[in-house]
């Protein structure tokens, strides 16, 4: 698989990363309903063989559960197969009810419990999961220090708009960025995408297929049909009306649109994210290894403008 340089580091990521989010399980707010830890080691598996060199999770994916199995999936490769590792912090829990929480005290508890979570010595890139304006300068901060101290390689931030990338610049420079972006959501390309382009800072985006509704599989009917622990039918704004008649017809015209190029729409969909020269690479979440076969075929699609 191709590879592209993250920003100005010195890390050469695949195109594609696999995402983790719902490995996590059920059991908590944003869970995506039951998923089998086998089945979530092999997908890890098959995307590893496959050419994919990173992995992304976070400390919230099930409450620490799903760094475990990412856990569990790097004991049984060979060190020399072994992906990078990303994760985020911010996001803490007491029983399954989770809160923000960006002071430098919490930060650094949360990167000593993902270490061991991870088994590794290491984390290749850690990432604030979601801004507050108040903490952001004092996270920031943490996570250089902790840079500095060898606990983690990397240093980014995911959700953030341009002015909260410039509060932290005359800190140290942001040296990735993780938004959301798919051809339902394209909201950073006027400001965020230009901004990381000029300075440098490396973009791995996430949800390119806007959570299942860009797959050319999700229906009326599917939705209607998942499980109550599966957060997109309780919380996911762009599952309900108005967004939702909007996304079905645009996932209408991306089937249509792949039929013509003989290509699956979860492929085409996450092959257009990737076109943008400022991104790096996309996060894809798959929970079983044959849905890796399938997501792994974007990095190969050549995208013209026609699409969108």
């Amino acid at each position: 698989m191709r590879t592209k340089r993250l920003g100005r580091t010195d890390l050469k990521l695949s195109v594609l990363g696999l995402g983790t989010w719902a490995m996590g399980g059920p059991d908590w707010p944003y869970g995506w309903g039951p998923q089998d830890e086998a089945e979530s080691v092999a997908a890890i598996h098959r995307a590893v063989a496959q050419g994919i060199n990173w992995v992304d999770t976070a400390a919230v994916y099930g409450l620490g559960y799903a760094e475990e199995v990412v856990s569990r999936a790097l004991a049984a490769l060979p060190s020399v197969d072994r992906p990078l590792v990303f994760t985020k912090c911010g996001l803490v829990w007491k029983k399954k009810s989770v809160r923000q929480r960006l002071g430098a005290k919490s930060i650094r508890r949360e990167a000593e419990a993902s270490l061991r979570r991870l088994g590794v010595e290491a984390i290749d890139l850690y990432q604030i999961h979601w801004p507050n304006a108040a903490t952001i300068v004092e996270a920031w901060r943490t996570l250089v220090e902790l840079r500095k101290e060898g606990k983690v390689r990397h240093i980014g931030v995911s959700n953030f708009d341009v002015s909260e990338l410039e509060r932290l610049r005359s800190i140290s420079p942001v040296e990735s960025l993780q938004p959301p972006y798919s051809l339902a959501r394209r909201g950073i390309e006027e400001e965020t995408l230009p901004y990381c382009l000029e300075q440098g800072i490396g973009v791995i985006v996430y949800s390119p297929l806007e959570s299942g509704l860009l797959s050319g599989k999700m229906t009326r009917e599917r939705i209607d049909a998942l499980p109550d622990s599966d957060w997109r039918k309780r919380k996911g704004e762009e599952f309900r009306e108005p967004k939702l008649s909007r996304n079905l017809a645009l996932a209408g015209r991306l089937r249509l649109a792949a039929a013509r190029r003989d290509v699956s729409p979860a492929a085409l969909a996450v092959a257009w994210t990737l076109k943008h020269p400022a991104v790096t690479g996309a996060i894809v979440g798959a929970r079983r290894a044959e849905q890796v076969d399938e997501l792994v075929k974007a990095a190969e699609i050549d995208v013209d403008e026609g699409l969108s």
